[in-house]
């Protein structure tokens, strides 16, 4: 089936269907939900100041992970902020999940400890937790897959030291 990749209608509905990755972007790289809205909103209109060059190549959510990355790493770049300290104890549930509250303090304690990666750090841990190859990772930050895979690596070695600093082993 041919796809029309030029309309409107279409970037909207490919939108909606990946509407999850936005959240899963913004929730690795901010802490408050005002700067996770931000930080879409940018990542929004980055996707479709480029949607014009997007052929169909490639699958829409790789292309849509590769922008996102990019315009956080450049949002950094940019900003060079940082926001207050998020409170966990408002977030909200997921709707079709049942609450467990081991898993909660497990992801709180994980997000915290996230927050002290720099943005390319984020960005291979957020690719390793969507599952990319670390070939398709490194074309997503540009980089080799060796050079991934070194970088990764130490990244979950520094994950881990961050996260038994805090006293906390599951």
């Amino acid at each position: 089936m041919l796809v029309d990749y030029s309309s409107e209608k279409t970037f909207l509905n490919l939108m909606e269907v990946h509407k999850g990755i936005l959240h899963k972007v913004a929730r690795l790289y901010m802490d408050s939900p005002e700067d996770r809205e931000d930080l879409q909103q940018e990542i929004i209109i980055q996707l479709w100041k480029s949607y014009q060059n997007f052929k169909g190549d490639s699958a829409f959510s790789s292309w849509m992970y590769r922008v996102a990355i990019n315009t956080v790493i450049s949002y950094f770049k940019k900003e060079k902020r940082r926001s207050d300290i998020y409170d966990y104890a408002s977030a909200k549930e997921p709707e079709n999940e049942a609450y467990n509250p081991e898993k909660d303090r497990q992801l709180e304690v994980f997000y915290q400890a996230v927050q002290q990666l720099n943005p390319v750090e984020k960005a291979l841990i957020f690719y390793f937790m969507e599952g990319l190859s670390h070939r398709e990772t490194g074309f997503q930050l540009g980089i080799s897959e060796g050079n991934v895979r070194v970088k990764l690596n130490r990244t979950k070695e520094k994950l881990q030291q961050i996260i038994k600093k805090t006293g906390y082993e599951s």
